[in-house]
């Protein structure tokens, strides 16, 4: 575990999973997408089904152990662009590079890209 919490990438690096997830939830529904959709962008990205997400809440792994587990998109690279002032090709730390992919898909989620866009189907 990564001691220097005043680091962003600590920061981030030692955050919760299941204290992140049910924002992601609530900000795909209230954008009118469905649980099911948020599933399938965590799913493309990590691997993690339906039961392993959950797993990773309820045993509240934090994002090292998280990407740990996963098994990462290999066109995770195609997730570009900027998410929280930062543009992700940028970002140095490969901890906080996967945690903003996350970012940026539940974003254009939200926003209302299709699904084959938003997994980078074409």
């Amino acid at each position: 575990m990564v001691k220097n919490i005043t680091d962003p990438d600590a920061r981030i690096a030692n955050m919760e999973f299941a204290s992140v997830y049910p924002h992601y939830l609530a900000k795909a529904v209230r954008k009118g997408r469905t649980q099911r959709e948020l599933h399938q962008v965590i799913e493309w990205l990590t691997g993690f089904d339906d039961q392993t997400i959950q797993a990773q809440i309820e045993q509240k792994v934090n994002f090292t152990t998280f990407f740990e587990r996963a098994s990462l998109n290999p066109n995770a690279h195609r997730v570009t662009g900027l998410i929280c002032g930062h543009r992700i090709e940028d970002i140095e730390n490969p901890l906080t590079k996967k945690v903003r992919y996350l970012d940026k898909l539940v974003d254009e989620l939200a926003k209302g890209r299709t699904m084959d866009k938003i997994l980078r189907t074409r």
